[in-house]
């Protein structure tokens, strides 16, 4: 029997040699192999970066910049990229913007020409979402994340939400918002004439009750756990997207791991409650469909009738979910860092800070503004855009290339990713002139075609088919609550400010705004 079971045994030492073999092949390819070969491909064609190192690439590095800027504050300027971005800033300065960086092993082409950008974000089908670390997804996923038949879907079904005539029903809960937190502004100021405060986590919560009332008609109240959550999340999400993916990590019981899927799981019931609570009031005749939740369930309901409830059509309650985690995020998170940027630039700059006003009086004296009024502040709008361009909510995009794709006479191998750097786009000499860094809301004033010399170089809320299906939004809540505060206060920035823009998902004030209000 012994020598009967031996050739199954030496059978079973092969086997487990050739799995073990196939493995370590696989590891090798993923760790070595194949990003020399992609560098190799990346340079032939001219692009220049720093030589592959094993596993890490560029994120050590990158790493050690981002918390060396982090440390302290800078003095204030415009010229923010060194701090918000240092390794990129550092890559373009060090190799041109024909230029590569290493997220791992895997090499991400810096992009920066309007015509390839152009390209980039007219042929979405070639160039599709970076998918990441799957734990990511626990942050948001919804209709921003999709590629494909799901996208174009979501995007159908989500669109009658954000038509202007829609937006214009919105104006009464925006003014309601702003008025609870100017009304607390004006108590805190009333008895002195003037007061410093952090105006960044009252914009915050502005922000989030904005969406509350538009997305479920609900205050920041009832939402407040949401928001925190999902705040938490964030951070969380950052720490993951700073570090290589390693398949099956996240099954791990780690602190991280097992806090984010926590997280969600408190998210994803509490919008899961305001869904079905909807869906009793819409069978009860009862329902409101005046507000993102209600207008997205109509438009979906009215899919999956269209096309005799097939499976395929319309969205499920999980994706509903999602896009519910979407609005909340994408909205909160946008509109508060350009209201925080747009008073930090108007207290450096009280002569647009008062040609604002004048403009807002003139439309609007005292009274509470209207939609055709807001559509009419053309001062406003190109403070807006200036601060827009100047400090981008979301500093980069990344797209991925999964087969082979033709870019200009760039040819790009499949595995490569591509960065869109905003922040360096919208801070281009070549492109924007010498006063790039300079504060210049003038050169918006014949719309944003004409600034952009009919380039693809203004990218805010990215740009083409994939535009922010929200920008309308974001927009119309900034002119309304920079209207309302600048017909009850004027601002300047306190001694105590310190400027340290940072990037956590979008442009944050590290150290908050602190600005001196005064009544008028």
């Amino acid at each position: 029997m012994e020598i009967m079971s031996f050739p199954w045994f030496a059978l079973s030492i092969i086997s487990i040699a050739v799995i073990i073999s196939r493995s370590a092949w696989r590891v090798l390819r993923w760790a070595w192999v194949r990003p020399k070969a992609l560098e190799r491909s990346l340079r032939d064609q001219g692009l220049t970066g720093n030589s592959y190192r094993l596993l890490f690439g560029d994120l050590k590095e990158s790493s050690k910049m981002t918390s060396e800027a982090r440390s302290k504050p800078i003095n204030f300027t415009n010229d923010i990229a060194p701090r918000v971005v240092p390794f990129f800033h550092q890559n373009v300065k060090n190799y041109g913007k024909n230029s590569f960086t290493w997220f791992g092993p895997t090499p991400r082409v810096t992009i920066m020409n309007p015509e390839q950008l152009k390209e980039i974000f007219s042929k979405i089908y070639d160039f599709r979402r970076v998918r990441g670390n799957p734990l990511s997804k626990l942050l948001v996923t919804g209709l921003a994340t999709y590629d494909d038949e799901k996208w174009a879907k979501h995007r159908k079904i989500i669109n009658p939400a954000f038509h202007l005539e829609k937006l214009k029903n919105m104006l009464p809960a925006f003014h309601q918002s702003c008025s609870d937190m100017i009304s607390k502004w004006e108590s805190l100021v009333s008895e002195e004439g003037s007061i410093e405060l952090d105006v960044w986590p009252y914009l915050q919560n502005l922000s989030s009750d904005m969406i509350s009332r538009t997305a479920f008609g609900s205050s920041y109240e009832e939402g407040r756990n949401i928001f925190e959550l999902q705040r938490e999340q964030a951070e969380l999400a950052i720490k993951i997207a700073q570090s290589i993916y390693i398949p099956g990590w996240r099954f791990l019981p780690t602190k991280m791991n097992k806090r984010m899927k926590e997280i969600d799981k408190e998210i994803q019931a509490s919008l899961k409650g305001i869904i079905n609570k909807r869906e009793r009031a819409i069978k009860e005749g009862e329902a409101r469909n005046d507000d993102l939740l209600g207008i997205l369930m109509e438009s979906n309901l009215k899919e999956i009738k269209e096309h005799g409830n097939n499976k395929n059509v319309g969205m499920n309650l999980k994706d509903v979910i999602e896009e519910c985690k979407l609005f909340y995020f994408a909205g909160q998170e946008t509109s508060s860092v350009l209201l925080v940027w747009t008073m930090v630039l108007l207290s450096r700059h009280p002569n647009w800070q008062a040609r604002a006003r004048e403009e807002v009086l003139q439309v609007f004296g005292q009274n509470k503004p209207d939609f055709d009024g807001l559509n009419r502040l053309k001062v406003v709008s190109m403070i807006l855009y200036e601060v827009l361009r100047l400090y981008p909510p979301a500093i980069f995009l990344t797209r991925s290339v999964e087969e082979e794709t033709k870019l200009g006479k760039l040819c790009l191998p499949a595995g490569v990713q591509i960065v869109l750097p905003t922040l360096l786009v919208h801070h281009d000499h070549e492109l924007w002139g010498d006063d790039a860094q300079e504060f210049k809301p003038e050169r918006f004033s014949e719309g944003v075609s004409k600034a952009t010399k009919g380039q693809v170089s203004f990218l805010p809320f990215g740009w083409g088919p994939r535009i922010c299906i929200g920008q309308s939004f974001a927009m119309m809540e900034a002119k309304m609550t920079l209207s309302l505060i600048l017909q009850r206060f004027s601002f300047e920035l306190s001694p105590s400010y310190a400027h340290a823009p940072c990037s956590i998902i979008t442009l944050h004030p590290q150290y908050g705004a602190y600005i001196i209000l005064h009544n008028l």
